[in-house]
């Protein structure tokens, strides 16, 4: 019952924000949301042995996602390219001043900087998803991600028999992942009709198909962080979930391709 409720309480508020806040409300919740993203990666990096230095690494990925959110100067923020250039050479200042002389340079120099690309980027581009789309465009996104997670999990625990990624993923299995391609993938295709009319439904079947498994591949991505880690959940922020991270996986691969098919096809 517990997880159903945070379940419902995320949806009605993620829901409330994309439709009626204004755009800055939007991009401030979007940058709270990022906030709590990275600390949670930071955490996962520490247990893993890479320390990441979680201000500088903040300020990147807030950056990265302010940029991104707009066409440039729209949000007050320097184009992408500039924010992106600048935290390389920023966070690898960083990294030199915190370095002791063992054999993490590496590790640590690419851990600094990955979240403004797997945090910063996608969440950046569902804000601009919604300004050059329309509420309803995003809207969309979102729920054939949360639909297909939920057939997922539902479809798993009733006739998941086959392991999927065994080593990543101990619980997700090859009928859970059918099922998540069946009904993400028909959301996207029946409301699609009216919320992306100007594509036709071939290629929203074939769209929908493919974010359900860029989504899996995140929902992955994010499992092998966790298990590398040796914990359960990135957090325990939401009763019954897990942290933030463990709600926005999947929509962090989904979110990329989404908007490149939206924008250049």
């Amino acid at each position: 019952m517990t997880r159903v409720l945070s379940g419902v309480t995320l949806v009605l508020l993620a829901v409330a924000a994309v439709w009626l806040a204004p755009r800055l409300v939007l991009l401030a919740a979007a940058e709270v949301l990022l906030l709590l993203a990275v600390i949670e990666y930071a955490a996962l990096a520490k247990a893993s042995g890479v320390a990441v230095p979680v201000v500088p690494a903040a300020v990147a990925s807030m950056a990265a996602c302010a940029a991104f959110a707009g066409p440039s100067g729209a949000s007050g923020a320097p184009p992408i390219d500039a924010v992106l250039l600048s935290a390389l050479v920023a966070l690898g200042g960083v990294t030199i001043a915190g370095w002791r002389g063992g054999p993490e340079a590496l590790a640590s120099a690419a851990a600094a900087l990955f979240p403004a690309l797997y945090l910063g980027l996608p969440i950046g581009a569902m804000v601009a998803i919604r300004e050059a789309q329309g509420r309803e465009a995003l809207l969309l996104l979102m729920l054939a991600v949360i639909v297909s997670d939920t057939a997922q999990y539902y479809t798993g625990r009733a006739f998941g028999r086959r392991l999927l990624a065994p080593v990543v993923s101990p619980k997700k299995t090859i009928e859970g992942a059918l099922g998540g391609f069946l009904f993400g993938g028909l959301l996207l295709v029946v409301v699609g009709a009216w919320w992306l009319p100007a594509m036709p439904w071939p290629w929203r079947a074939a769209l929908g198909a493919a974010l359900v498994a860029v989504g899996i591949v995140g929902d992955l991505f994010e499992s092998m962080l966790k298990r590398s880690a040796g914990v359960k959940d990135s957090s325990a922020l939401i009763p019954g979930h897990g942290g933030v991270l463990d709600r926005i996986d999947a929509l962090l691969f989904a979110a990329p391709l989404y908007y490149i098919v939206l924008r250049y096809a």
